[in-house]
């Protein structure tokens, strides 16, 4: 499957997600902002989201793909994470961390009610690895 294909169908999810939760709390928005493959590392491509947070929106508890090494940057707003075992933190604009492959995202929200969130979220993956998120049960 295409990374094109990948982003659309973690795009859908994160949309039907907010659907659901609509009546609750706004959800997040997801944008692809690049996507590449890495020319001198076959089979490995670069994939950046912008993920916009509504007030007190939140990101249900998810995995990425496999391979996906994640690099998240804190563009404006702040974010509270929680991955692995890794304490929980609140990231403010300008801050960042990483996810190793395989990690759980238990936590991933805005830290604000009141005003809104975005992070840019780069992942380097292999190029047919999908699907690109999968929520937890």
């Amino acid at each position: 499957m295409k990374i094109r294909t990948i982003v659309a169908v973690t795009c859908a999810a994160f949309s039907m997600a907010g659907s659901i939760r609509a009546h609750e709390r706004e959800a997040e928005t997801v944008a692809k902002k690049l996507e590449a493959a890495i020319p001198n590392v076959p089979g490995k491509s670069l994939l950046a989201l912008e993920v916009d947070y509504a007030p007190g929106a939140a990101s249900p508890p998810h995995t990425h793909a496999k391979s996906a090494f994640i690099y998240a940057y804190v563009i404006s707003g702040a974010i509270e994470s929680k991955v692995n075992d890794g304490a929980k933190r609140i990231y403010r604009a300008g801050e960042g961390w990483s996810e190793p492959p395989g990690a759980t995202h238990s936590i991933s929200r805005n830290a604000s009610k009141t005003k809104p969130a975005k992070l840019l979220a780069v992942f380097v993956l292999d190029t047919n690895d999908n699907p690109l998120t999968t929520p937890l049960k």
